[in-house]
């Protein structure tokens, strides 16, 4: 069994900038987890997440635009103002999750357990969020600033 070591127990500390994007890519191949790291504002568009723990990860306002998300944990996550466009999100784990203004226009979550998570519902109905969960269908955002953040 594949053992994930948090990042944070390694000689690496985050400063207010939090990690770049090499020393997240470099703790992805490593399989190390990312709880309470600190990527706010980080530009990871087309990494994979695929079943990392990021439990209390801070992720607002970063570019997670086609990142694959399938079977991760993001229970806590703060995704406030995230663009994850076209991101895949199957089978994730985002209770508590704060997806307040995030950008999830194309995004997937087939099977993802959402309780107790703030949706961006000004532009993406609730009934939507459920049946993309069942389905697999593509969210489609609505209102200001349709597929950019």
């Amino acid at each position: 069994m594949n053992r994930r070591r948090n990042l944070l127990d390694e000689d690496c500390t985050t400063g207010p900038d939090g990690l770049s994007r090499k020393q997240v890519q470099d703790a992805l191949r490593r399989g190390q987890d990312l709880r309470d790291a600190d990527l706010r504002g980080l530009d990871l568009a087309g990494l994979s997440f695929d079943g990392v723990d990021l439990s209390r990860a801070k992720l607002a306002e970063a570019n997670l635009a086609t990142c694959t998300f399938r079977n991760a944990r993001l229970s806590g996550a703060s995704l406030w103002q995230a663009n994850l466009q076209d991101a895949v999100l199957d089978g994730a784990l985002l209770d508590e999750a704060d997806l307040d203004f995030a950008n999830l226009d194309g995004a997937t979550l087939r099977g993802a357990k959402i309780r107790k998570a703030i949706l961006p519902l000004g532009r993406v109905g609730l009934d939507k969020i459920q049946e993309a969960v069942r389905t697999g269908n593509r969210l489609r955002m609505e209102g200001p600033g349709d597929g950019a953040y």
